[in-house]
């Protein structure tokens, strides 16, 4: 067990069978994380998991002196706020992934939950979570100001393009690359001087729309079924 500890605090997976205690193996990796002010996290697959643990180990680290945080689905930006300000918290994934794209999109530090720096976590059943809950994408949607003309013109522009004169395409991370080419002749096309300019940003709706183009395929992608888009797992 002790070894185990020590894996999981040097940033390696431990495997252990049924019956050897992997439970006091994560608490003694997360106990000497935590002493540092700094927290550290027991991401769990579900609710159920965290809520268990929460409740059975958190009387080991109270009574070591230590606060303990739980994250369950459902609760408010100031429960959550509080929840990942202890010293030790309980999270999903899938909850802590969220909270992470919530916080990248605040307007106002008021909505931001997570510690300003992610300083360790214990990941449980880490095959599950790392693997095969890592090819389920996380996906926030909501209304957009953006310029429907834009889209359009972006989508016309990336059917003229070709790969890979203009862009390369990375299907393992699933996302391209513009080419200097490339850049040169969308700037061309949109009469621009440059693609990447703040103040007339272009780059992400050509990036979008080219990814559309060459990733995001139609009934393998993703699949359109009367008026919803569906998304292939």
């Amino acid at each position: 067990q002790l070894v185990g500890g020590m894996a999981l605090t040097d940033g390696f997976l431990a495997q252990m069978g049924t019956g050897e205690g992997k439970t006091l193996v994560a608490t003694s990796a997360v106990y000497l994380n935590a002493l540092s002010g700094k927290g550290a996290m027991v991401v769990t697959v579900n609710d159920y998991l965290a809520r268990r643990d929460a409740e059975t180990m958190g009387q080991v680290y109270a009574f070591l002196g230590l606060s303990v945080g739980l994250v369950q689905q459902g609760m408010s930006t100031d429960e959550r706020r509080a929840a990942y300000a202890a010293d030790v918290t309980y999270v999903t994934n899938s909850e802590l992934g969220f909270d992470y794209l919530r916080d990248n999109l605040a307007g106002v530090m008021g909505e931001v939950v997570l510690r300003k720096a992610l300083n360790f976590c214990v990941v449980d059943e880490g095959d599950s979570v790392l693997i095969d809950e890592a090819r389920v994408p996380l996906i926030i949607s909501g209304k957009t100001d953006a310029p429907v003309e834009k889209y359009a013109t972006a989508t016309k522009l990336a059917n003229a393009l070709e790969s890979p004169v203009h862009y390369e395409t990375f299907e393992k991370e699933q996302t391209i690359s513009i080419t200097e080419a490339g850049q040169a002749y969308c700037e061309a096309a949109l009469q621009v001087r440059d693609l990447y300019d703040p103040k007339d940003p272009w780059a992400a709706y050509v990036v979008n729309a080219i990814k559309a183009k060459a990733l995001f395929l139609k009934e393998k992608s993703y699949l359109v079924r009367g008026e919803e888009v569906l998304i292939a797992d």
